[in-house]
C-alpha cells in the first residue's frame, strides 16, 4: 500500500510519531491494558484509537472523570510508559510513511508533532534509528493545547521557519487530521494497523 499525498509541493513534512513514522499503537494499546487493568479501568480498542494524539496525563483523567475512579495520575502514567518501554524491542516503522522519510531527508525539513513525552518520542525513534531525521521535535509539554488545536503545528512550522501553508502534516488519528485542517495545513492520512493488516 503506498501512501497517496495531496497535490503541491511542500517545504516541509511534520509527522505525528505514534502511529505514523513508529507502528507503536499496538503496543501502546498492550500497555495501556495492563496499566489500566492493574485498577480495574477496561480500555476498550476503539475508545484507544478514537482518542490517537491524546496525551497520557488527560486520558487517565479523562477515564477518571468519566468513569468515576480515583486512579493517581502521574503513578498510573509512569506505569503505562514503563510498560511500553519493555516491549519496546518489538517496535517496527509503519513502511509507507518511512518510504517518504527517505525519499526526501536532506531535501526538506521535517519536525515531530506528537502528544507523547519527548522521552517516549526519543525513546521510539532511537529504537528505530530514526531520531537524527528530524530538525525538531514538538511534544506533550511543549504546547498548552493538545489535538485538535492546531497549536502544535503551528509551533513547528514556526520551528522550522516555514509556512503554515508549504507544510504537509502525516497523522494517522482524526484528533491530529482535525488539528492540521484548523492550522491550514494539507495532510495525508496514514491507515491504522488493522486496515493495513498489522498483527501483534
Amino acid at each position: 500500500m503506498k501512501l497517496k499525498l495531496p497535490e503541491g509541493t511542500f517545504k516541509a513534512y511534520l509527522f505525528d510519531c505514534d502511529g505514523t513514522i513508529t507502528d507503536s499503537m499496538p503496543l501502546h494499546y498492550i500497555a495501556w491494558k495492563k496499566a489500566l487493568g492493574e485498577w480495574g479501568c477496561d480500555f476498550d480498542e476503539d475508545l484507544f484509537y478514537a482518542w490517537g494524539g491524546m496525551p497520557v496525563a488527560e486520558i487517565i483523567s479523562t477515564l477518571n472523570r468519566q468513569r468515576g475512579l480515583q486512579m493517581p495520575v502521574d503513578e498510573v502514567a509512569h506505569r503505562k510508559e514503563s510498560l511500553y518501554y519493555e516491549i519496546l524491542p518489538r517496535l517496527t516503522s509503519v513502511p509507507e510513511v518511512l518510504e517518504h522519510i527517505e525519499d526526501q531527508y536532506g531535501q526538506i525539513p521535517f519536525a515531530v508533532v506528537s502528544g507523547s513525552t519527548r522521552e517516549s518520542v526519543m525513546a521510539s525513534l532511537t529504537a528505530l534509528n530514526l531520531l537524527d531525521r528530524f530538525e525538531t521535535l514538538v511534544c506533550a509539554g511543549d504546547y498548552q493545547k493538545t489535538k485538535p488545536d492546531p497549536e502544535c503545528y503551528l509551533l513547528a512550522a514556526e520551528r522550522l521557519g516555514v509556512a503554515r501553508e508549504d507544510c504537509l502534516v502525516f497523522e494517522d488519528a482524526e484528533m491530529g487530521i482535525q488539528g492540521a485542517a484548523a492550522a491550514g495545513m494539507a495532510s495525508v492520512r496514514v491507515p491504522l494497523p488493522r486496515e493495513r493488516g498489522v498483527l501483534v
